[in-house]
């Protein structure tokens, strides 16, 4: 505990069985998944913003980690994660990406009903869901946590029997005192990025200028020539569920801590200020682009590691380029290593190493619960994953399927009262079989065109 406020002063807003920090996607399919389950537990969800969906609503309109990459595609994600997308699929609001960029087929969405569609989703189970409610100190107890809160309407405490730290930064195991790693210590983080849209582009002219080949050229140019002082020569703009719209993952923003506020501050204005540098390259040098014009940058810069937990198992590099399954294993992964930064071998920008063998791995239950854990899980980026394993595993079809698993674990351990650290294994397993989480290689290729994603289920 920090002690930053004396807690007896504080009054207590709930006592719940299951608390669930950070409404990102591996926090409300953790939240969605253990509220699910028939039971008289109780399920509260946290959010320090205005909206659910973290990165996937905040920054992003593009859920990678459901298929492998390469010329025979595999669908591994399954359960939760399918019904959130078909959730928008009802909606018309995703389209399937083609592989163009390396990390195999992106189910694109609209991120503006994604936001409806995590509400519609959570306020269809038993959860008691706050925005805009901020974590600030941890107590633990014998048997609980003792979470203190700031909103509106005050300073308040959340007692909890079982947490999910879905934070991104890991925000509760590191003011409850559980040991991680800290991104930059060991090894370069990975850069950040303000991602932005734009409007009023001619998808047809680009398309037939060359599309992706003559982007990536024309930032090869725009650069050697001075033109215009572009972060990288490499960076995608694809299509989003607007007409004539599209999204950027372009800037490269290096060498700031996501932890330190003076250093996040320097980072949003970077971010900002690349981002109409290439607002006029693209004007001024992409053909379907002289008309349009940026309507809209990231909630947020996009961080991708700050905190990694120690969790009772760690993902490494060496055991996603196994390719093997273990016995352990809660869901699978078929992400290559998309690293965002510098190569100093090849001189890339972005450093790819794709999966051996099968393409495919699974990832153990110890990865979720950090160590020593009786009543605690974490979610999403902060998981516990070496800096290389990370890059492969931190897609959000997984980082939902993180959460589907730590929602199940926690009620399984408030019904069987055993520890996190305990948990029957098999048990959470064969629960997730029963709700289709894919746990196993499938056999049959993926269909992976671009409108029917239900072909898929």
């Amino acid at each position: 505990m920090k002690g930053i406020i004396n807690h007896l002063r504080v009054p207590v807003i709930r006592e719940v069985d299951i608390l669930v920090i950070g409404a990102g996607s591996a926090g409300c399919v953790a939240a969605i998944a253990a509220g699910a389950i028939p039971g008289k537990h109780s399920v509260m969800l946290l959010e320090r913003y205005g909206f659910p969906g973290g990165s996937s609503t905040q920054m992003l309109d593009t859920f990678y980690g459901f298929f492998t990459p390469g010329g025979s595609p595999k669908k591994i994600a399954g359960g939760w994660p399918d019904k959130v997308v078909n959730t928008l699929d009802g909606e018309k609001a995703i389209f399937l990406r083609p592989n163009t960029y390396g990390a195999g087929t992106g189910v694109n969405y609209n991120p503006e009903k994604l936001k409806s569609a995590w509400d519609y989703l959570i306020g269809n189970q038993h959860i008691t869901y706050l925005l805009h409610t901020t974590l600030i100190d941890v107590d633990s107890g014998n048997e609980n946590y003792s979470c203190i809160v700031w909103h509106k309407g005050g300073f308040g405490k959340i007692i909890a029997r079982r947490v999910i730290d879905a934070s991104g930064d890991a925000d509760f195991c590191h003011l409850a005192g559980m040991e991680y790693e800290i991104a930059g210590q060991l090894e370069p983080a990975q850069s950040m990025t303000t991602t932005f849209r734009m409007s009023n582009v001619d998808p047809e002219l680009f398309q037939s200028s060359g599309g992706k080949k003559m982007l990536t050229e024309k930032m090869r140019q725009a650069v050697q020539s001075g033109r215009h002082p572009l972060p990288r020569k490499e960076g995608s703009a694809h299509e989003m569920n607007a007409r004539k719209c599209i999204s950027t993952v372009a800037v490269k923003v290096s060498g700031f801590s996501g932890l330190d506020a003076s250093q996040l501050t320097q980072a949003e204005i970077e971010g900002r200020r690349q981002a109409f540098i290439y607002e006029r390259f693209f004007q001024e040098e992409v053909p379907g682009y002289g008309q349009s014009d940026i309507i809209g940058l990231s909630h947020q810069i996009g961080v991708r590691e700050t905190r990694r937990v120690y969790g009772e198992h760690r993902l490494t590099k060496a055991e996603c380029m196994e390719a093997n399954i273990p016995n352990d294993s809660i869901f699978l992964c078929g992400a290559p290593i998309e690293d965002h930064r510098l190569d100093e071998q090849s001189g890339q920008e972005t450093h790819w190493e794709y999966i051996p063998g099968t393409g495919i791995y699974g990832v153990p239950y110890g990865c979720i619960v950090p160590k020593g854990s009786r009543n605690v899980w974490v979610v999403g980026r902060c998981f516990s994953a070496t800096h290389d394993a990370h890059a492969s595993c931190r897609s959000m079809a997984q980082t939902m399927s993180m959460g589907q698993a730590a929602g199940i674990a926690a009620v399984l351990s408030l019904q069987c009262d055993e520890a996190a650290n305990e948990l029957s294994v098999n048990a959470l397993r064969e629960h997730l079989h029963d709700i289709g989480a894919v746990l196993e290689i499938p056999e049959k290729e993926a269909y992976t065109g671009r409108d029917d994603w239900r072909k898929n289920l």
